[in-house]
């Protein structure tokens, strides 16, 4: 028998059995592939995130910066004579410059610098209480400074009216105690002692008169001063004459004499010698005693 070989039919291909894929590399592609989805999906999220997340701290950043600035605004509008609290505030203001300088690149920095704000606004109240309570102070001061001046100028207006009283009294008094001189008698005299009206023969003017009874008046040793004035209004002097105070000036006398006055009614004279030329005409002689005039009179040389 003819063995049959089994030869391929001429126009046909041979093809060898499809090897098929491990099922683990086909598990293994798609892990790696969930896995590069999840990364690209974190990195987006953390992308946005991060970005979110400093525009957040700028935004805080700043304002921050302009909340800082105001409270240093805040700090400058607190005026106060106090050196001591004024020193504080200073100090205060320095802190929120220095915080102005920090950089601040995360949200936690920014709390903490909003925590520090906040400490900041607290302590500058604390500072506006004070000031008020210096300032009601200062006010209820004033208030008193003013009261204590209005009753400074009571009692210096009262004082001045008391001492214009007392002056008064004092010049009533003074008055009330003045002396008086009546019965004045003026003769001019020749060197017999004569009177005459004759001015080529006299050689003394007499001036006589009574100091009055005056219970008023303090006793002791009084002086009395006599102006002669002649008719050309010059005053007549003397060696012996010399001048005395009357109403704040110096006043020249012609003579005095001085008395031992009692109280009582006292006659007396004084003279004046004729060492001085002598014209005709009306004279006038005055009194005075203590600072005032006590009486006056007149008579007429030929």
């Amino acid at each position: 028998m003819e063995e049959k070989t089994n030869t391929p039919k001429s126009g046909s291909m041979y093809q060898e059995p499809k090897k098929k894929v491990p099922m683990y590399l086909i598990a293994l592609v798609i892990t790696l592939s969930v896995v590069a989805i999840l990364l690209g999906i974190k990195l987006f999220i953390d992308t946005r995130s991060h970005n979110e997340n400093m525009q957040f701290v700028e935004t805080e950043k700043q304002k921050l910066e302009i909340e800082l600035n105001e409270l240093i605004v805040e700090y400058d509008s607190l005026k106060t004579g106090n050196d001591s609290l004024s020193g504080q505030l200073t100090a205060e203001q320095d802190k929120i410059r220095q915080l102005l300088k920090t950089q601040a690149s995360s949200a936690t920095k920014i709390k903490m610098y909003e925590r520090e704000l906040e400490t900041l606004r607290k302590v500058m109240r604390s500072y506006i209480v004070q000031i008020d309570s210096l300032n009601t102070r200062n006010q209820e001061l004033t208030a008193e400074n003013v009261m204590v001046r209005q009753e400074l100028d009571k009692v210096s207006t009262d004082y001045s009216e008391v001492s214009r009283q007392k002056e008064a009294l004092s010049s009533t008094v003074k008055i009330a105690q003045k002396l008086n001189a009546k019965n004045i008698i003026i003769e001019g005299l020749n060197k017999n002692s004569k009177e005459t009206p004759k001015i080529k023969k006299i050689e003394k003017i007499r001036v006589c008169f009574t100091v009055r009874e005056n219970n008023v008046a303090e006793a002791g040793n009084k002086t009395i001063y006599l102006q002669i004035i002649r008719p050309d209004d010059i005053v007549v002097s003397s060696p012996e004459a010399g001048t005395f105070n009357y109403e704040g000036e110096s006043v020249v006398y012609s003579a005095k004499r001085d008395l031992e006055y009692e109280n009582v009614d006292i006659d007396m004279c004084i003279y004046w010698d004729a060492t001085e030329e002598l014209v005709p005409g009306t004279y006038f002689i005055e009194l005075y005693a203590e600072g005032y005039e006590i009486g006056s009179g007149t008579f007429v040389l030929k």
